[in-house]
């Protein structure tokens, strides 16, 4: 049986949110994209508090995660999960504008198991999208 358990985006910038939506969509990936606007509805959703203090218990499969948001940054988020012996196992892949080796270096260190710098073009950000879902969530897709 296929998993379809939600994807979390956590991605501040409503035009990256539609992006990579668009995306995803184009890819037919099956899975709920559960958006989370900065890093505290991020880990609301985590621990199911908030606006999404109803949602259904389990986790996501795989979180994509922006670095720079308000509120909780990124990597504040990854050293939460990192502290969560019951979240070490879940996929984090960075979506983020920052191309810096620092921040590459900084988010593995705290345990990301992906970076990937958004592309500005469309298509290049197909690319990614169908990358990142063959390799983090198998085939979650729905016929095209």
């Amino acid at each position: 049986m296929t998993d379809l358990r939600p994807i979390l985006l956590a991605e501040d910038n409503l035009k990256d949110v539609e992006l990579v939506l668009a995306a995803l969509k184009k890819d037919h990936l099956a899975n709920e994209v559960v958006v989370a606007r900065d890093g505290a509805e991020a880990l609301d959703y985590l621990y199911r508090r908030g606006n999404f203090r109803a949602r259904e218990d389990g986790l996501p499969i795989a979180i994509f995660l922006d670095l720079k948001m308000p509120k909780v940054d990124g990597f504040d988020v990854l050293s939460w999960l990192n502290t969560r012996p019951d979240l070490k196992s879940l996929p984090v892949i960075v979506l983020s504008s920052s191309s810096r080796e620092d921040d590459i270096e900084r988010a593995r260190e705290l345990g990301a198991d992906d970076y990937r710098v958004k592309p500005a073009d469309f298509e290049d950000l197909l690319t990614l999208a169908k990358d990142v879902v063959s390799k983090w969530l198998g085939a979650t897709k729905v016929p095209s």
